[in-house]
């Protein structure tokens, strides 16, 4: 299985311009035979939109949506991205993921909301999401939830081997990229997919550096800091790694009780 992370700019706001950059990325990526390409968190609108995404969220179904399976199904290329959901009063940090036919296959909440800001206009994912592709099962995060090792090992224990990361990680915060995504991918003995944007949207500056990083730590993919990049892996090369490299820790682990 090919897997890609696409790490660009923010729209800020600019749903047409959001689209033509998704348009011409599937095609891209399809020419590589990616299975499944990965972009930001609320890539629609854009992440530092906080104004405006209580006013443009859509339910689920809606045009978005639908344009973005469309685009999926033209290029033969699944896709996974970010956006605000409207469901009644409530507003949500999803994603959404699109297999090569624009079929859906998965569609998550954020649960782990981070900060003041994200709280006020948001709220909290309660469940996890997963589904099979290519015949390896897979699941969801967003940004934060990716950086609590309990998430991660919840999602590792029900079987999952890759999770699909959409993030908006601000610069001063590239430890999440280089230390903690390496941990919990070693850790679970899985690959994860983490997907940021480059430059800034709105004054809020991002620290790029998206990566795909297999069950050893070690990127398999990755971009610098502050460039439009189209990261992409063939996840085959895992199946070559030594067994005995690979973490046990899931099976391992000797619970202590305390007193």
């Amino acid at each position: 299985m090919i897997v890609a992370a696409y790490q660009g700019f923010s729209p800020e706001g600019n749903i047409k311009s959001a689209l033509a950059t998704v348009d011409k990325t599937l095609a891209k990526a399809a020419n590589e035979n990616v299975e499944m390409i990965v972009f930001p968190e609320l890539y629609f609108p854009g992440y530092n939109q906080m104004k405006s995404h209580p006013v443009v969220a859509q339910k689920q179904g809606g045009s978005w949506e639908t344009k973005l399976a469309a685009l999926a199904k033209k290029h033969g290329c699944g896709l996974t991205i970010g956006w605000a959901e409207r469901d009644g009063d409530s507003i949500y940090n999803s994603a959404s993921t699109f297999d090569r036919a624009g079929t859906k296959l998965a569609h998550f909440r954020k649960i782990q909301l981070w900060g003041k800001t994200e709280q006020e206009i948001f709220e909290f994912g309660d469940s996890y999401v997963t589904f099979e592709l290519a015949g390896i099962k897979i699941g969801l995060l967003i940004c934060y939830d990716v950086e609590f090792p309990q998430h991660v090992q919840a999602l590792a224990q029900m079987g999952v081997q890759l999770v699909l990361v959409p993030t908006a990680n601000p610069e001063n915060f590239s430890i999440v990229n280089t230390t903690l995504v390496p941990a919990r991918a070693s850790e679970n003995a899985m690959t994860i997919v983490y997907t940021n944007y480059c430059g800034s949207d709105n004054g809020l500056s991002f620290c790029g550096q998206s990566t795909i990083v297999g069950p050893l730590a070690q990127p398999l993919a990755s971009a610098g800091p502050d460039d439009e990049d189209l990261l992409i892996a063939d996840l085959s090369s895992i199946n070559k790694i030594d067994a005995a490299l690979i973490s046990t820790q899931l099976t391992d682990f000797r619970k202590v009780l305390t007193k």
